[in-house]
């Protein structure tokens, strides 16, 4: 049986089940291969699929033999079908490389096109001793990754896997001995791995384009050889673009050093790819590594094919002391064969984030970069970077450089891929010299930043290290034989557990080398200590860095009222800027929060003059790289910026650190002053002021020239530092301020494409920047630091107020000083910053700036070029002219003579009248209210009319629909009830609204036939049940509805699973109809959600398992969806607990969805979702609301032509959201592609919002969003209110489509041909480019119904389902009796128990079974073991578990304990993975042995042992007791508000690592606290005979006073924290039990 057919080809899903598969082959239970959607029609039964049910026998062991090697093939894998090759791109692309060496800006739509992660591992023989069972050890590993990696829609090409290993030279000789060419001379012999073009005759010429350069460079052919293949294993798609693969043997002569060897290789390369670069063959010409010591196999190929498909790889001869693997899931539309991994030196499982900055970077260095091992010819090493290469492929290329240049391997990343090194207790205890180092080192090369897993080998050195945020799980262990592996996941190779000696997990930012030629092997602390001790970076960072001393801020105004008036109007402020952004963050210190979405025009749109940044939309991460948490995990994220000129980076020295560093980018006007002083930097200020004397046409861009040569010759003469400046003592009519954004940006680039950026740092002196967003902008195009001089002098006017002091005087204001009110600003524009970084997963400000993390609605090709080229402007827009008419129109305002005593309000962001248009305006709210309450037809033409007849607000209004058909009678045409089955509501939280709100959209939408959907807040079970007891509208279960009618539910179809976990537990799970795992809001994508204190009410607090009154703050959704193959285990969860819920996945627009919408739909989504940057919330900063996310029609339209173009479209259902209010809208959408439609806001007015936009405070005048009784009695809505809304919109729907000719809305799904541009003249430009949305790649195979028809896609065949059909199992769920069995398990049998989990919730509930499985497992379990149990349910594993152990378990009982007798000692091993317990509500689990990151991340009842943990352990935790038996990580408790936690403290290290920001650390003096604790540790040494446990408990009163309590304010009073708290009576103690009951 081979090794995929175990029983649980996790992966084989049953794609399609049900579509068109015979009935014969269902029967057999047979797992067809599917091949349906492209091309033929056949299907193949595979080899051995297990038949499910084959059972466990009597004696309860799993009957299973395993590895017997790698045979069979596993066709049907789950996250399939991808990608058409999208040919044209790959061609067009290769015409254009021409071998101009001038520098090219990095663009975006490259970058995008290229997304992946991974599976990764190693494995090093330490005696150095090749042999053939590393390698096949290494492809056997890669065979347990394959859910790890994603397939074609072949289901054959893989995404791409590989092998890189030391040269086998006995292979190669024993060949070149047969073809007569004699033994290799191995020290001076180079091997290259080549893709060469398919076409005989291209290849003929790429080869003799080789030739010709190793004989220019003297090197000696000595020989080619075809690499023999089996391409019969191929998949359909990769064989289209296969290449024809050989080995080409070199003779280097002239070199005895190895490293001159490697280099001369290296410069052999360079200049083979640049002169490729100009011929049509280009493309098609790779080098997989040419080295004289390592190799690289791969290809696009699923991994267990790779050993089949290499014949070398099964060849006995083929030994190597080492071996790299990766599998590839790239979520990218065209996986190409080079892109496959290993690279050169690197296996990257992961996402650089800062890509573009990074490249843009390492291009402005290619002229200062010099070295001597280089001999003068550095000009052949360029270009360094590839922006139409992957991420992966340009971070091997700067590391390559590095490397060849001298660098160690280790010493190489450590530069590229820091660790997060300010603040960390432990490295300053172990290895303080590394902060020299990284200080050193941080002026000069930006951080890669983002999740990385790091494999690296020259072949002499093998290693692993992770990212600073340690987003990608990495195991090691070492064997008494002396082989030591690293992998993502432990179980992957067969193991003999008594010869392990050593088991342990790389943390963030760790490392691990092992030195083959010595066969030691480095741990973290000794690595860095090695590589920052080569040099004196202390004494060279001491005597040459030079650190910017905070000034004072300013005492007084410097300007009068008035002319600070005229310049706040000439500059673009409105009143809105002044009062709600800039005085509340000068009161509060913090951004202001507002609600309900972006309802204004886009900026191309208004006809409202804008500021140039409201033109760019912050991009952010999703699915591909995790948002990190500014809030919790600050300590990883850093504001420093260095300016000054950065040196040869290849060199070292005590001038390379000869900068000025600053704490942060924000200057007050005294520390620019200083700057302006400061010797060595000669600082040059350049005024942006343009001249309109001779008319605006064409001034704007003669002062932009102007001002970059001026750029140009300071840098020349020596300036380090530029200061743009718009401030002038007087201000002129004809020379308004140049919009500082496009300064910076023209002279950013400009300098780049001059090769001088490196020499200098630019510095924004402006009054054009107030608000977070536009800092952002600034440092994301260029700027190191910004002097906000008028916004600072905003802040003290405000101050000096008589308003200002009078409310402060009352007490109506607290008081601030004028420097605290302009250290509020200050601050509240740096914890914005992190924030705007950390929703793109950046931790540092410097890999930030010149990132260019945005992406632009409406400005054209012009101004990109100039000044934000690389950047996605998908619609083109605003030419310079109309930007520089633009900008004058508010600098006009500053010379009328009858300029208003006061600044205009805009209304851009609250409603006015006479200001900006809001589509969500009190007219209409009025007009809806009155068409659904008194069910009036002409009251909804007249709603109709009023949203007719509005200025253009959205890109949708810019089309209208034209039909070639002639119009039908309307009876033909589909009924508006199966209309209204495709309408959902947003998810809103109970929480963020009211229960009557919440509960009456339920009810309309399920007496509909549509979904409404929970949001993240839980869902009371009183509402699972039909109402049958209505008597006259009313209902004594739900008293506070009417309106209601028996038979009425108020569940939600729809329920959703967000970062908080908040209310998920098992029985919500099972009881839904459908699964959405939010990734991203349309508010504020990003971010998690909020919940401010006072809205957390007793019934809340009791929904969501926390406190009342304690704020509710999600983390951002990172903890277990931090990359797209955990979002695929987190689908693969869901679907697992309910495999009767379709799962959906809600993404909001932005550049690139498209290319995450298929990694979601290769996890195996049944439902997409897009929702528009428009998306209402009840809380949200207003800067998130206003600048993330882009409009729907761009995010559909690219979804769903993505999807077709790959294969895609037909396994995923497209919902679409945001600002829906009528049949118009659901028209737009239908045509652009989407199957459902989803309406929030409009859904909420339909049942009595008016619209106030106060949600966030809880006062809401209607009861709609309020959480206070009094006001929650005046909710005025019915669920027939919202039922007449939707049939209104659905009867509109059907008009239009019988004017348009059409019986169904599946006839027009996709059809953009209907679409036709509106003629409306726009205020601002005539240059909008629709072309994208109107174009159209095709129509999906099937109808829109039968999409949506579908069945559910499943996991295929489980170990669950084994165990659930065993008699006995099921005996004991139906009649709750007891039952033990045992099992082995696999690391690819994953979610293990979760199955079996939701069929007892489903029948019994959370806490009703009252039976008792004890299931025993032995080996390494997958992913997510134990996820979602329920009481009743007590699993051990003897043996180890990878991440997410215990995921949303709700009770029962988990132990992981060792195999007896292991070679290592148990309490020091890592034995469970990254992010154990996230979001439990119940339960025990008791660990023998280390836990890695995140453990118990928001858990809110469950209690844990555990002998050890990573990081951030009890992160958002808000109930429970977490008990730990040895080391923590850093971060412990951060955004702790209820539960326990109670540390042991052996060697006084504790108190550092704690986050203090909320908890108290006591010891524990508490008599009940102590007998919790005891306990616990008793339980745990009885269940898992832990040697530590019991250690402690024969000397308790010893290790008692060393523990610590973490104590959240909310448990200060509870007796186990409170040491005189009263007994209740003699002696008796009453414990919080575990499981508090559910039912309300």
């Amino acid at each position: 049986m081979s090794l995929n057919s175990a029983g649980h080809v996790v992966q084989s899903v049953k794609l399609f089940a049900g579509n068109n598969i015979s009935d014969n082959c269902r029967k057999d239970s047979v797992f067809v291969d599917f091949v349906g959607l492209c091309g033929s029609r056949t299907f193949k039964k595979n080899g051995s699929r297990r038949r499910v049910g084959s059972g466990v026998n009597s004696n309860g062991i799993a009957q299973r033999n395993y590895f017997p090697g790698l045979v069979g093939s596993n066709k049907s894998w789950g996250s399939s079908i991808k990608s058409v090759l999208d040919l044209e791109r790959v061609n067009i692309g290769s015409k254009e490389q021409s071998s101009d060496p001038k520098p090219k800006v990095a663009n975006l739509e490259d970058i995008l096109s290229e997304r992946g992660a991974c599976g990764v591992g190693f494995i090093a023989n330490l005696d150095n001793k090749a042999s053939h069972e590393i390698v096949s050890d290494a492809l056997t590993a890669l065979g347990c990754m394959e859910h790890r990696g994603g397939c074609g829609a072949d289901n054959d090409s893989g995404d791409g896997s590989g092998l890189m290993t030391s040269i086998p030279w006995d292979l190669f000789n024993n060949w070149a001995n047969e073809q007569g060419i004699g033994a290799f001379d191995q020290l001076h012999t180079g091997v290259g791995m080549m893709f060469l073009p398919k076409d005989e005759d291209l290849r003929k010429e790429a080869q003799s384009v080789i030739l010709k350069i190793f004989n220019q460079e003297g090197l000696q052919v000595l020989g080619w050889r075809q690499v023999p293949v089996d391409e019969s294993v191929v998949g359909h798609y990769a064989r289209e673009t296969m290449p024809n693969i050989q080995q080409v043997f070199v003779q280097i002569d002239k070199e005895e050093n190895i490293d001159d060897i490697e280099r001369e290789l290296f410069i052999c390369r360079k200049l083979i790819e640049r002169l490729a670069s100009s011929e049509t063959w280009g493309n098609d010409l790779y080098f997989c590594s040419l080295s004289n010591q390592t190799i690289v196999y791969k290809g696009m190929l699923r991994s267990e094919v790779l050993g089949r498909f290499y014949y070398d790889l099964q060849n006995k001869l083929y030994k190597s002391p080492l071996a790299i693997y990766h599998r590839r899931y790239s979520t990218n539309t065209t996986p190409r064969w080079p892109l496959a991994q290993p690279m050169r030196f690197l296996g990257h499982n992961g996402e650089i984030n800062t890509i573009q900055g990074n490249l843009n970077w390492m291009q402005s260095r290619e002229t200062s970069l010099k070295s001597p091992v280089w001999r003068g010819r550095e000009n052949e090493l360029r270009p360094f970077g590839n922006p139409k290469a992957s991420d992966s492929a340009n971070l091997d290329a700067a590391a390559e450089l590095l490397i060849r240049s001298g660098r160690t391997p280790e010493e190489a990343l450590m530069l590229l891929v820091p660790e997060a090194y300010k603040n960390h207790p432990t490295l300053l205890i172990k290895y303080p010299e590394a902060v020299d180092f990284y200080d050193y080192y941080k002026g000069q090369m930006e951080a890669w930043d983002g999740p990385a897993l790091l494999l690296f080998s020259d072949g002499k050195t093998v290693g692993a290290c992770l990212d600073r945020n340690g987003l990608r799980p990495a195991r090691y262990w070492r064997t008494s034989d002396n082989v030591v592996y690293v992998a993502s996941e432990v179980g992957v190779v067969p193991m003999d557990e008594s010869k392990v000696i050593m088991k342990g997990r790389l943390g963030p930012g760790m490392m691990i080398a092992v030195d083959l030629p010595t066969g030691q092997v480095f741990e973290n602390t000794e690595v860095k200590k090695r590589v920052a001790s080569l040099n004196p970076y202390g004494k060279w960072v001491k005597e040459n860095l030079r650190s910017l001393k905070p000034a004072n801020f300013l005492s007084s105004t410097v300007l009068d009222n008035e002319t600070i008036l005229r310049r706040q109007q000439g500059y673009g402020y409105s009143s809105e800027d002044v009062q709600m952004v800039i005085e509340s963050m000068a009161s509060q210190g913090k951004e202001p929060t507002f609600c309900m979405g972006d309802d204004i025009p886009l900026a191309v749109l208004s006809k409202r003059p804008h500021m140039l940044y409201d033109y760019f939309k912050q991009r952010f991460a999703q699915v591909t790289n995790p948002a990190i948490d500014p809030l919790r995990e600050g300590l990883v994220m850093s504001l420093e910026v260095n300016l000054g000129k950065r040196r040869n980076i290849l060199e070292v020295g005590p001038e390379n650190a000869s900068q000025v560093i600053l704490s942060n980018p924000v200057l007050n006007e005294g520390e620019l002053e200083a700057l302006l002083k400061d010797p060595y930097l000669k600082t040059q200020v350049l005024p942006t002021f343009f001249n309109i004397r001779k008319g605006i046409k064409g001034s704007l861009e003669k002062t932009l020239n102007k001002l970059c040569e001026a750029a140009d010759e300071a840098v020349r003469n020596g300036s380090q530092l530029l200061v743009l400046s718009d401030r002038s003592d007087e201000l002129e009519a004809t020379r308004p301020a140049i919009p500082i954004l496009l300064a910076v940006g023209a002279v950013h680039q400009h300098l780049i494409q001059n090769g001088l950026r490196m020499q200098a740092s630019i510095v924004a002196d402006t009054a054009q920047c107030f608000s977070t967003h536009q800092f952002a902008c600034l440092i994301g195009y260029g700027a190191s630091a910004i002097c906000p001089y008028l916004a600072l002098e905003t802040c003290r006017q405000w101050r000096l107020s008589t308003k200002t002091v009078n409310l402060m005087r009352t007490g109506k204001m607290p008081t601030v000083t004028i420097e605290q009110a302009q250290k509020n600003f200050c601050k509240a524009v740096r914890s914005g910053l992190l924030k705007i970084l950390s929703k793109m997963g950046i931790s540092l400000l410097s890999s930030y700036c010149g990132a260019q993390i945005f992406e632009v609605y409406g400005l054209g090709q012009e101004i990109i070029d100039i000044a934000f080229a690389g950047s996605v402007s998908k619609i083109g827009g605003l030419t310079l002219d109309e930007l520089a008419r633009e900008s004058l129109s508010f600098w006009v305002k500053a010379f009328s003579e009858d300029t208003a005593k006061r600044l205009e309000n805009f209304g851009f962001i609250q409603f006015r009248p006479g200001g900006e248009y809001h589509g969500n305006n009190p007219e209409m709210s009025k007009l809806l209210h009155k068409a659904v309450r008194q069910k009036s037809e002409s009251a909804y033409t007249v709603y109709q009319q009023h949203l007719a007849n509005r200025p253009v607000n959205v890109l949708r209004d810019l089309f209208e629909l034209k039909s070639d058909r002639s119009p039908i009678s309307v009876g033909k045409v589909e009924p508006a009830s199966s209309i209204v089955k495709r309408f959902c509501t947003g998810g809103m939280s109970l929480g963020a609204i009211s229960r009557e709100t919440h509960e009456a959209i339920a009810i309309a939408m399920n007496r509909l036939g549509g979904k409404s959907n929970s949001g993240e807040g839980g869902e009371d079970p009183i509402r699972w049940s039909p109402l049958t007891d209505v008597v006259d509208g009313y209902s004594p279960t739900l008293p506070h509805l009417k309106g209601l009618q028996n038979g009425d539910t108020a569940t939600s179809a729809i329920k959703q699973v967000a970062s908080g976990r908040f209310g998920v537990t098992p029985t919500f799970l099972a009881n839904a109809d459908q699964l959405e795992i939010k990734i991203a809001q349309g508010a504020k994508p990003g971010e998690g959600g909020q919940l401010p204190g006072k809205k957390v009410s007793a019934y809340i607090a009791r929904l969501r398992n926390s406190k009342p009154g304690v704020p509710l703050i999600s983390p951002p959704p990172h903890h277990d969806i931090y990359s797209i193959e955990d979002l695929a285990q987190l689908i693969y969860d869901l679907h697992q607990v309910n495999p009767r819920a379709k799962v959906s996945v809600k993404l909001v627009a932005e550049a690139g969805i498209g290319t995450v919408a298929s990694g979601v739909s290769k996890g195996n989504a049944d439902i997409i979702q897009i929702s528009g940057h428009d998306g209402g919330t009840g809380a949200s900063p207003v800067s998130s609301i206003k600048h993330a996310g882009g409009p729907w029609e761009l995010g559909l339209t690219e979804t769903h032509q993505t999807l077709i173009s790959n294969g895609l479209r037909e396994r995923v259902i497209l919902r679409v959201d945001g600002g829906f209010k009528s049949g118009f809208d659901v028209l737009m959408a239908a045509v652009m592609g989407a199957d459902e439609y989803g309406f929030g806001s409009v859904a909420m007015i339909a049942t009595g919002c008016v619209m106030a936009r106060i949600c966030h405070t809880n006062n809401c005048p209607v009861g709609v969003a309020s959480q206070r009784e009094e006001l929650r009695a005046r909710f005025p809505g019915l669920p027939g209110d919202l039922v007449n809304y939707f049939l209104y919109v659905a009867e509109e729907v059907r008009g239009v489509l019988a004017q348009l000719g059409y019986e169904k809305l599946d006839d027009i799904i996709g059809h953009t041909d209907l679409l036709k541009p509106r003629d409306v003249s726009l205020t601002k430009t005539q240059h909008l480019d629709l072309s994208y949305i109107l174009s159209n790649v095709g129509l999906p195979k099937w109808s829109s119904s039968k999409i949506r028809s579908q069945e559910v896609h499943t996991n295929g065949p489980v170990l669950d389902d084994t165990l659930l059909a065993d008699e006995e199992i099921a005996n004991a769920i139906e009649n709750e009796t007891v039952v033990n069995k045992s099992a082995k398990i696999y690391n690819v049998d994953r979610a293990v128990c979760g199955r079996i989990a939701g069929v007892i919730a489903k029948k019994y509930g959370d806490t009703g079974f009252a039976g008792q499985l004890n299931i025993t497992f032995t080996g390494s379990a997958g992913q997510s073991f134990g996820c979602f149990l329920t009481p009743g349910m007590n699993i051990r594993l003897v043996g180890e578990a990878n991440d997410y152990v215990g995921k949303g378990m709700a009770g029962g009982e988990i132990v992981v304990s060792p195999v007896e007798n292991t070679g290592f000692i148990p309490e020091e091993a890592t034995i469970v993975g990254n992010t154990c317990l996230y979001g439990a509500t119940g339960g025990q689990v008791f660990i023998r042995g280390k836990a890695g990151e995140r453990f118990a991340v928001r858990n809110s009842l469950a209690e844990a042992v555990v002998e050890g943990t990573g990081d951030h352990c009890c992160e958002y935790m808000t109930g429970g007791c977490i008990v730990i038996l040895g080391k923590v990580g850093r971060n412990v408790a951060a955004g702790m508000t209820g539960g326990l936690a109670y540390i042991l403290d052996e060697d006084d290290t504790l108190i550092p690592k704690v986050n203090k920001e909320i908890v108290k650390i006591q010891k524990v003096v508490a008599p009940v606290g102590q007998m919790q604790l005891k306990n616990l540790i008793e339980a745990h040494v009885e269940k898992t005979g832990s040697s530590k446990g019991s250690q402690i408990l024969k000397e308790w009163d010893k290790f008692l006073p060393l523990f610590w309590q973490l104590v959240p304010p909310s448990e200060e009073d509870t007796p186990e924290a409170s040491a005189d708290f009263e007994q209740t009576a003699a002696g008796q103690v009453t414990f919080q039990s575990a499981y508090p009951s559910t039912q309300p």
